[in-house]
């Protein structure tokens, strides 16, 4: 870890260093700002003491963060364009990354005082685009390339769907509960438990489950949000010290041989489809035989660029026998023909079979610049470990009492925390970020609809004020201190 200081000017090594506190700052207030979720229901329905619950949930965040991989964290770095992540200088390295992290934790701390659950994953995403809009209206580049749009929709619909998915899963499920066993205890809430049994926690194997869901949530959430610290590290570390992190330095001979394998055959497999990519790709007409100076990704230089990856990547068995600027070089490279093959693999024109084979053939090529040492995944699993054993009262409180205008039963507790277990599951097979607070808070608020327990105006109010001004508000935060910043420091 330490020898990436080495060679560094002094202000190199401040800036790198206040940046890894900022992105682990991020990490620990996520931590106890959306970890309260995951202990809330355990929490409220006495199923464990609430540092005993918390000291868990902050262990399996953190074995979440360990074993999550990075899909999800690059899934956030490709927010930003393709241009901009691979001309980053270390001024605008800099400047994009406090910006965007100041905006974050502003947000974060703001929701978290007035204990309203709001997004870590939204703040997230809101900082990282209006970095990338300010940085296009800087660079007079058209807004519509400012962000990866593609990307930004498709992880924007997965945060708008996974809460309404909690929504209505959290709901049937109770229902289906209710209709299978009618008078079982499960449906008393915990005020209700202690007057008419007498007893101060739940049956034994209510309780059981929702220990586990509880664990699960947080595990679950480690391996989702943790990845997005990781993102975060990942560009600050490629920002400000390229030559060390544009390319996994601990790649095998074997790997560099699957990236070499990987160009060379998404060459063939696009000469096997001449009639049909021949007119976007340029094919056969020898385009850009150098490429430009300022790199910018154009899939007609795609033939040209295999070609400068595989001169590059000749020989070579370890990365680190490549100059600086040769590893700096290869990368672009292989994130334009992962871009490009991206765009490809879209096209309706191309079989499902193609498109599979085209999938396969992008992650072999991006398998050794999408990657994560493991000391930073380590210090994210920390920061967010230990952030959740801290400041998570106050979330607790408002989803255990606020939401409803009754308390919360032990079967809403299992309902809503199985439901958000599940879905953020599903969310990180499929390398997606989403926010465990929208689809537990959604979940529980589905389960106070089926059981006829009604909902606090005034709570549900404040917490969609929150999701509707988090992307604005957090949009035009970071976009004017990235503007001020470009303009008066950098």
């Amino acid at each position: 870890m330490f020898d990436l200081f080495s060679g560094l000017d002094a202000w190199l090594v401040l800036s790198l260093c206040l940046a890894l506190a900022f992105v682990l700052t991020f990490e620990f207030i996520n931590g106890f700002h959306d970890t309260a979720n995951a202990v809330a229901t355990v929490i409220y329905t006495k199923s464990m003491s609430p540092y005993r619950a918390v000291f868990l949930s902050g262990i399996f965040n953190f074995l979440g963060v360990l074993l999550g991989g990075v899909g999800v964290a690059y899934a956030i770095v490709h927010l930003l364009p393709v241009e901009l992540l691979i001309n980053v200088n270390t001024g605008h390295g800099l400047a994009m990354v406090f910006s965007l992290l100041t905006a974050a934790i502003a947000w974060n701390l703001g929701t978290w005082y007035f204990g309203i659950p709001a997004s870590s994953s939204h703040t997230l995403i809101g900082s990282i685009l209006g970095v990338g809009l300010a940085n296009a209206i800087l660079t007079d580049v058209p807004l519509g390339e400012g962000v990866n749009w593609g990307k930004a929709i498709d992880i924007g619909l997965s945060l708008i769907f996974s809460p309404a998915a909690g929504f209505m899963v959290a709901a049937l499920l109770l229902l289906s509960l209710k209709w299978l066993y009618p008078v079982s205890k499960m449906h008393k809430t915990p005020e209700t438990r202690k007057e008419l049994d007498e007893k101060k926690h739940p049956p034994f194997w209510n309780r059981l489950v929702l220990v586990l869901s509880a664990m699960a949530v947080s595990f679950v959430h480690g391996s989702n949000d943790g990845q997005k610290g990781i993102g975060l590290i990942m560009l600050v570390l490629i920002g400000i010290v390229p030559a060390k992190f544009v390319l996994d330095l601990n790649s095998t001979t074997y790997q560099i041989e699957r990236t070499r394998d990987a160009a060379t055959h998404l060459s063939q497999f696009y000469q096997r489809h001449t009639d049909t990519l021949g007119e976007m790709l340029a094919l056969g007409r020898g385009n850009g035989g150098e490429m430009p100076k300022l790199y910018r990704c154009d899939p007609k230089q795609t033939e040209p660029t295999i070609a400068a990856l595989l001169k590059t990547l000749e020989g070579v068995s370890n990365y680190s026998d490549l100059s600086e600027e040769n590893r700096i070089e290869a990368r672009r490279y292989l994130l334009c023909l992962d871009d490009t093959a991206k765009k490809v693999g879209k096209l309706s024109s191309l079989p499902a079979r193609e498109k599979a084979d085209l999938e396969k053939l992008r992650k072999d090529l991006t398998a050794t610049t999408e990657y994560a040492p493991f000391w930073v995944i380590l210090a994210v699993a920390l920061a967010l470990g230990i952030g959740t054993m801290v400041g998570w009262k106050r979330v607790v409180l408002t989803v255990g009492e606020k939401i409803g205008k009754q308390g919360m039963t032990y079967a809403q507790g299992m309902s809503a925390q199985i439901t958000a277990a599940c879905a953020i599951g599903m969310a990180n097979i499929y390398s997606l970020p989403v926010s465990t607070t929208h689809v537990l808070s959604s979940g529980v608020a589905g389960t106070m609809v089926a059981n006829r327990s009604g909902l606090q105006g005034g709570t549900i109010r404040n917490i969609l004020m929150a999701w509707v001004l988090t992307l604005p508000t957090t949009i035009l935060l970071s976009a004017g201190l990235f503007w001020l910043a470009i303009t008066f420091i950098v």
